[in-house]
């Protein structure tokens, strides 16, 4: 299947999947009022978006069910399991998120339920943006129990800057609060929750670098599992070259190498194709060096000049006078997220936060 024969993620909320949950929702409440929610489940369908579409089933959930909200829930609970996608399961906790307000031990209750089914990150917001002392109470609890899925809701809700939600700006301003939760999971033994502990750390970097490095300093590293969250913690750090990042995981001082060869080819690539990076470095230590090994793309904007971005290339050790030969291949086509204009590209080639080659490549649209 080509990527321009995929559905479009949007198309996880059909018409066909209304039909369906409407369907289990009559089977479990025969109150239901089936045609109701259809009828406004399905008008202008077409034109809503993902997010909108979750949206739209949540609200006509809501209106064509004729129960208060704690008995919703129970009806929504017994739905959970027949749902057979993952994202789908969403417009759960966004019902609560929506309409639990005045009832908020139950609708933790809820949410705890649902995480287990999709997540319930998204909504748990709605009541950290209300009540942000209250909910990171609940959510210490939960950074302690037995389920991997609440544990890591413990720790992905309460991220500052999580992607698809609204920031919390209390926790951006001061993510002191969310600390207490993110030591309980340090040592994590599940990867689910050790890659949102990462990513939450990571967010907090971008705003307060020393917090993330102050509290993996304090963190015993030699642990297989926080060396784990340390790793992709930094990983923004890294990239900026952050020479204090660079020394908690190793790679502090400037690296003593020769550069043999670095090379990008072809030197003349069209959108869609590949380029190839070859490098070739020595090592001019005395002693066994621990290597970062990064390369940054300088990308040509549509109005002119360049905006870089950093990959992780790979880690290394080298020990005194070996060499060390690497290949890396990257497909150069266009992103939602990023959009090729024609030029010539830089290349740089970073070595423990320092830039040791450059290379390039003429892109042709």
């Amino acid at each position: 299947m080509t990527r321009e024969s995929q559905p479009a993620l949007k198309d996880w909320f059909d018409p066909e999947r209304f039909r369906n949950i409407a369907g289990h929702l009559t089977e479990i409440y025969p109150g239901f009022d089936r045609a109701g929610f259809l009828k406004h489940s399905l008008a202008g369908l077409e034109e809503l978006t993902l997010l909108q579409r979750l949206r739209r089933m949540t609200v006509a959930t809501r209106a064509a069910l004729p129960l208060d909200y704690r008995d919703s829930l129970e009806v929504l609970r017994e739905l959970a399991p027949r749902i057979d996608h993952s994202f789908v399961t969403l417009f759960l906790p966004d019902f609560v998120g929506l309409y639990g307000h005045d009832d908020v031990d139950d609708s933790m209750e809820a949410l705890k339920f649902f995480t287990r089914f999709g997540s319930s990150e998204f909504a748990i917001r709605e009541f950290l943006k209300r009540d942000l002392k209250g909910t990171l109470k609940v959510m210490h609890r939960w950074s302690r129990d037995p389920d991997e899925h609440v544990r890591r809701l413990a720790s992905e809700g309460c991220r500052p800057r999580l992607p698809w939600s609204f920031r919390l700006g209390e926790l951006i301003a001061d993510p002191g609060p969310v600390l207490p939760i993110l030591e309980n999971l340090k040592a994590d033994p599940s990867l689910y929750v050790r890659k949102s502990v990462a990513n939450h750390l990571n967010d907090i970097s971008r705003d307060h670098p020393e917090v993330t490095l102050s509290t993996l300093g304090n963190w015993d590293r030699d642990h297989i599992h926080t060396a784990w969250i340390a790793k992709r913690a930094l990983r923004t750090l890294i990239k900026q070259g952050h020479r204090d990042a660079l020394t908690l995981l190793g790679a502090g001082e400037a690296a003593k190498v020769r550069i043999d060869g670095f090379r990008v080819s072809p030197a003349k690539v069209n959108l869609g194709e590949e380029i190839r990076m070859t490098l070739e470095m020595t090592s001019l230590s005395k002693k066994t060096q621990r290597l970062l090994i990064d390369y940054k793309i300088h990308y040509v904007k549509k109005a002119g000049g360049t905006s870089e971005k950093v990959f992780k290339w790979t880690e290394r050790e080298i020990e005194p006078g070996d060499t060390l030969a690497l290949e890396k291949r990257q497909t150069i086509r266009d992103f939602s997220t990023r959009k090729h204009y024609a030029g010539q590209h830089k290349v740089e080639i970073m070595v423990n936060g320092e830039t040791l080659a450059a290379g390039s490549f003429q892109l042709s649209l």
